[in-house]
């Protein structure tokens, strides 16, 4: 199968990878792309398709945060994965943290359109945003749950993974 290559987006003091799902055979490049990037989180919201103990062998820890394909995330794998990247960026700003699914047009986007919504931009400019890297993201399914998508932290604190010092563009 031929698989798009990763894309880096970059927002405000964030960096993700959004990547397709290796196997045990294609793993070795994998690891070399994450570590190319400075990933140290890797987060995967497919099923299982190889073994995370080789991944985290090599530093890298892997969080499963799995929700069925083709659809918009449960609230718990929202609220879990704006807790990893509230911590995250704020612990380390300007780190990269990989996420992937599958094919890496679906379920993987989703949740860094939901960071970058988060973080301030309008929900349509997250998906514009994303698309310019990774065409072909998001179904019809998950684009309305985007669109209909109400920040659940940029109430409380506009700069919440924010660092003034540091700036990001899609590179």
């Amino acid at each position: 199968m031929n698989h798009a290559a990763p894309v880096e987006i970059c927002y405000e003091n964030m960096r993700f990878l959004i990547t397709h799902s290796p196997t045990n055979a294609t793993m070795q490049k994998f690891i070399e792309e994450l570590k190319n990037y400075g990933v140290k989180i890797l987060v995967r919201v497919c099923d299982a398709t190889y073994d995370k103990a080789l991944v985290e062998s090599r530093g890298i820890r892997v969080l499963d945060l799995p929700y069925n394909d083709g659809a918009p995330p449960p609230d718990n794998v929202v609220d879990d994965w704006l807790n990893l990247i509230k911590n995250k960026f704020r612990e380390e700003p300007g780190s990269c943290v990989a996420v992937h699914c599958v094919a890496g047009l679906g379920r993987a986007p989703v949740l860094v359109a939901l960071a970058l919504i988060e973080c301030g931009m309008k929900n349509e400019d997250a998906v514009h945003f994303i698309r310019q890297k990774r065409r072909g993201a998001f179904n019809t399914k998950q684009l309305l749950f985007l669109e209909q998508y109400r920040p659940k932290m940029r109430t409380r604190s506009r700069s919440r993974f924010r660092d003034s010092t540091v700036h990001c563009c899609v590179q």
